[in-house]
């Protein structure tokens, strides 16, 4: 196959699209983004990729690297959706579309999870009976892997140091929000699990909870479904606040609304808890990473997290901090941990993948 010399990256979330064309030296020719998952609109007037990649948050068991969609592939995708209800048919529907909008373009899935495949036994097995683990497939997964891999390598470079000798808890904080502990440059703990659903208190995710609690409910009359879909859309800040935008929570907040003070002290409890969990796992921290809509542009949070981390060595000057647009270091002077934002680029991580999937063996 011939040298890719652009690459168009299609990202699904949970509410929103986002497409971005990257040329072979990862120049952003053009981008866009939308509510809906209106792909003709988003790539209209783009000029034409060599090939495709697209985001899916799950991957299951079998799927740890980039691979080239085919019918197979699009067939074992389908089987993975009530994974991740929130993403997963969103990435498939993207896929029709972009795939026929482009047909004889080669697509590429790109996965979440991929990053997590290095997570050890220890960190990924639930203690669960084994035929159930084994027929379904019940193991801690991990997600954001794509931002997370990809905040990792800018920190290596950031910092001119190689990641490897890094020991880094990269926060990805935004709709959904998950932690992950690095070591080696590879994951090693993550706060998300077998869905999406584990972990922090989200835009309206639960996050972890008792897992006795869903079982009540449903013993004591509530359909399975209605409570899925509880957990997934209704839960977390919108749960707490009737929100789940945290710029409107911290609006809120400012005007002394108590209800919207408890959710943040909530989802600052379970981040500080969550946050030292992952450093435990470590055995340390060198570097604590923000990324995503809500670490990249929420100084409020970054600022607490650091001060609620201090006994690990975590200080920020508050002027960088106040200032912070784009990849910034952080750090306070004299501080032993480095504090960094780095702008999530999952569109560079999967154009990566697409092309080492591509490459000519």
């Amino acid at each position: 196959m011939a040298v890719l010399m652009r690459v168009l990256t299609v990202n699904p979330g949970s509410s929103s699209l986002k497409v971005s064309l990257l040329d072979a030296d990862d120049t952003v020719l053009a981008a866009d983004a939308g509510a809906g998952h209106e792909m003709a609109g988003l790539v209209a007037g783009m000029p034409r990729p060599d090939a495709i990649g697209v985001r899916f948050v799950h991957g299951g068991i079998d799927f740890t690297e980039p691979v080239r969609v085919d019918t197979e592939v699009t067939e074992r995708l389908h089987k993975l959706a009530d994974l991740a209800p929130l993403h997963q048919p969103a990435s498939l529907h993207a896929l029709s579309e972009i795939t026929g909008e482009l047909p004889d373009v080669p697509a590429v899935a790109c996965f979440d999870t991929a990053f997590h495949a290095t997570l050890p036994d220890a960190a990924a097995t639930y203690a669960l009976p084994p035929e159930w683990r084994e027929r379904f497939g019940l193991r801690r997964y991990g997600f954001h892997g794509l931002s997370f891999s990809y905040a990792v390598r800018r920190t290596g470079e950031l910092l001119g140091s190689d990641p490897a000798a890094l020991r880094m808890v990269v926060c990805h904080l935004g709709s959904g929000a998950s932690l992950c502990a690095v070591a080696e440059g590879r994951s090693v703990d993550t706060t998300m699990g077998f869905t999406p659903l584990e972990g922090l208190v989200m835009a309206s995710r639960a996050g972890s909870i008792d897992p006795g609690i869903p079982l009540w409910l449903i013993k004591h009359g509530l359909d399975p479904g209605d409570v899925g879909r509880a957990l997934e859309r209704e839960s977390g800040l919108r749960g707490l606040t009737g929100t789940g935008d945290m710029r409107r929570v911290r609006e809120l907040a400012g005007e002394r609304d108590v209800i919207a003070l408890a959710a943040l002290d909530v989802f600052h409890h379970r981040l500080r808890a969550c946050a030292a969990a992952m450093t435990a796992s470590l055995g340390g921290l060198d570097v604590l990473v923000f990324t995503g809509g809500i670490g990249e542009h929420d100084p409020s949070v970054r600022m607490r997290l650091a001060e609620d981390l201090a006994y690990l060595g975590v200080s920020v000057d508050p002027d960088r901090n106040a200032e912070a647009d784009g990849d910034t270091d952080l750090t306070a002077a004299g501080a032993p941990v480095r504090t960094l934002v780095i702008a999530a680029r999952e569109d560079l991580e999967m154009a990566a993948d697409v092309r080492r999937c591509l490459r000519p063996r």
